[in-house]
């Protein structure tokens, strides 16, 4: 069967695409996952976080190749597999970022990625179940709530952020970004809210939408230039005459994808013995990521989510409460508070953020942490740092080739070491310094900027972020033009991260959401 959109990637952007293009009957729309569907249940139950990065089932689990600035360690790259994408296995914080990013995007690509345009998306996505004012949005599919049970911890890092000069708001994607608040997050009745939640379930009985799980796409086909089907194991699913591919894989598998295809740099596909259909320098290019480093420190009691026998009963608690009414501590995102900074005076805007847990947490929730503790999280926005996707192998089942380049621009350093020493700060602050027992690590001894370099260069991590490899703009030399169509071919877009001209000053998910809305638009009218 032909059909005249096919969606490959069912994540953030995917969902929202699938939603809105097949509201048209006219339209057969075909939306392609790789992963299974989106049934493990820890998924659903926000604390079930913690151990999804453990889950080789609903995430690619990639790897970095060895990153010269960071000991030579591959780092972990976990990234959502199964319906939702990333969006059913992050830490559900909705974060818009900072208005200068939007009018940095409208400089690159145009007027309709600039922050007027992109702030009415928001405004129209988002039903905002705690706030209602001028600055968010109520009605629309993404749920967007106040956590249910946060932390005492939580509570007192943002009075302690406070302490030490830090603006106290009420949320940050109001009038201000600056300062420390609990986060929102994309929770409904308790539950994870993720993008197959608001974008994808209510729409699964459409007629003229089909949604296959457990589908990997090996590369997009063409006639001449034009894109006419995409294969997959042991078949082709085609296109109707003039009908689009559209690639939603993310920074790391869309860039791949295209380059499995024929587009890419010339000279990479070559060696790989691909057959280049479109000589394009920039794909796989420009990847931007957050790097991020911790602090942590010990509970002087029992208030944090604790790996103990001691937290036992209150995890039994917590079942009965989440079971009963969807409360309770199992409602955590973990990811609980934070706040916005700036890593010197001279800056206009800031350029960290923090992410404050009330437990231990170290590589991404897979080496299990004994004992009750908080871990602050201290992230570069604005990184000057640039690396690549590349391809490892032509075998589209091989993953592709990651260098990061964290911390490949000198004055990235900089900015990290800032950020680790106010992270010290908020922790000594009260009343926070008045529940904790000392800092665990990088521990007491490392006071030197020497020292604390070589702790981050062992032990910084991603924190989930990255972006770029298929930037967008108006120059012929982006990978894609203001529409999100792959320059040099026709038929074929790109919408999820990998299209961000620059990365944006905060998390990333809202962002992709509203972008996917932006380009569901245009090709609703055909643009």
């Amino acid at each position: 069967m032909e059909h005249d959109i096919i969606i490959v990637g069912a994540g953030s952007a995917g969902c929202v695409l699938a939603n809105r293009l097949s509201a048209d009957p006219t339209r057969r729309v075909c939306l392609i996952e790789a992963g299974p569907k989106d049934r493990n249940p820890l998924i659903h139950i926000p604390l079930g976080l913690a151990l999804l990065a453990r889950s080789r089932r609903v995430n690619w689990g990639y790897a970095t190749e060895p990153e010269p600035a960071l000991a030579g360690r591959r780092l972990y790259w976990p990234r959502g597999m199964t319906l939702g994408g990333s969006s059913s296995i992050n830490a559900m914080i909705y974060m818009r970022g900072h208005p200068e990013d939007y009018r940095g995007w409208g400089r690159a690509a145009g007027p309709m990625w600039d922050w007027p345009r992109m702030r009415e998306l928001f405004l129209r996505l988002e039903d905002n179940g705690a706030i209602a004012d001028g600055h968010h949005g109520v009605g629309g599919p993404l749920s967007v709530q106040d956590l249910r049970a946060p932390n005492p911890l939580s509570r007192a890092f943002v009075e302690a952020a406070g302490a030490v000069g830090l603006p106290v708001l009420g949320e940050f994607n109001g009038a201000a970004q600056e300062g420390a608040a609990l986060y929102q997050v994309t929770q409904k009745n308790g539950q994870r809210f993720s993008a197959a939640r608001a974008f994808l379930e209510p729409v699964r009985g459409r007629r003229n939408l089909e949604v296959l799980t457990g589908a990997q796409v090996e590369r997009v086909l063409f006639e001449g230039r034009r894109a006419v089907a995409v294969r997959l194991a042991g078949r082709d699913l085609r296109l109707r005459p003039g009908g689009e591919v559209v690639l939603c894989g993310g920074a790391v598998n869309s860039p791949q994808l295209l380059m499995l295809s024929g587009i890419g740099p010339g000279a990479e596909l070559s060696r790989m013995g691909i057959a280049v259909l479109a000589d394009r320098a920039e794909v796989g290019a420009n990847l931007a990521d957050h790097l991020d480093v911790t602090v942590m420190a010990k509970d002087q009691g029992r208030v944090a989510i604790g790996v103990a026998p001691a937290f036992l009963p209150r995890l039994v608690r917590a079942g009965w409460a989440y079971g009963r009414r969807r409360e309770g501590e199992l409602t955590s995102n973990v990811a609980e508070a934070g706040a916005f900074a700036r890593s010197d005076a001279g800056r206009d805007r800031p350029n960290l953020q923090f992410h404050f847990l009330p437990a231990y947490l170290r590589d991404h929730g897979r080496q299990t942490s004994w004992g009750f503790g908080v871990t602050l999280h201290v992230c570069d926005l604005l990184p000057k740092s640039r690396g690549r996707i590349g391809l490892a192998s032509p075998d589209p089942r091989a993953a592709a080739r990651i260098e990061a380049g964290y911390l490949s621009a000198p004055e990235d350093e900089g900015v990290l070491l800032a950020g680790v020493r106010m992270a010290r700060r908020i922790l000594a602050a009260a009343p926070l310094a008045g529940m904790l027992a000392g800092e665990v690590s990088p521990g007491p001894q490392a006071q030197s900027d020497a020292a604390l370099m070589d702790h981050i260069r062992r032990q910084a991590e991603t924190i989930y972020h990255p972006v770029g490899s298929c930037r967008m703009g108006l120059d012929d030399g982006s990978v894609v033009d203001e529409a999100a169509r792959v320059r040099g071919v026709e038929g074929l877009r790109v919408v999820d991260a990998s299209i961000m001209p620059a990365i944006i000053a905060g998390n990333t998910n809202a962002p992709v959401m509203a972008m996917a809305e932006n380009v569901a638009e245009m090709m609703l009218r055909r643009d």
